[in-house]
């Protein structure tokens, strides 16, 4: 087994803001409100004959564009079994409840989530990060952990494992 250490990248620009609404069932949900969410990660790989494990400033930049994709949106479940949602040209119309509500196209982003939630987000940017199984491979990155927090010292935590997906297969 190769030795391993893990790297956590938590800066504190690793940051956007962006309204939702936590669903709870067919006929209650949350006021549509914001967040300042924060984004971590901690990621463990090989250490090569050099002392290092990776090149981290690859992940602070992904990490960093990422954020910055989300910043300043309304982020809605497209996957909800309690939402219907239709559109126009300009607009969403998000309806929960018999209740419908227009969105900006231009300020919305419809996220292939069941929930806004900080499981549901954690879930959804570590399926992003670790996609590229060419560049995990690559990189020699065998665990990758997100963390999503919607407020202090509240975390959604996610994780992929390079050796429990291979004893999966």
């Amino acid at each position: 087994m190769p030795r391993l250490s893990s790297i956590e990248i938590r800066k504190q620009y690793l940051h956007f803001s962006a309204a939702h609404f936590t669903i709870f069932s067919a006929t209650e949900r949350e006021r549509l409100h914001g967040h300042n969410w924060r984004l971590g990660v901690e990621i463990t790989g090989e250490i090569d004959a050099n002392g290092l494990c990776f090149d981290y400033a690859i992940y602070k930049k992904i990490l960093k564009d990422l954020c910055h994709q989300y910043d300043e949106y309304t982020l809605i479940a497209d996957h909800s079994p309690y939402l219907q949602i239709s559109e126009d040209e300009e607009f969403y119309f998000v309806t929960h409840n018999h209740r419908t509500q227009p969105l900006l196209k231009t300020d919305t982003l419809l996220l292939p989530v069941k929930n806004i939630t900080i499981e549901e987000l954690a879930n959804y940017f570590l399926k992003l990060l670790t996609d590229d199984r060419e560049r995990l491979e690559e990189l020699k990155i065998y665990r990758f952990e997100v963390r999503v927090s919607s407020g202090p010292d509240q975390w959604g935590i996610a994780r992929w494992d390079r050796l429990a997906e291979a004893n999966d297969v």
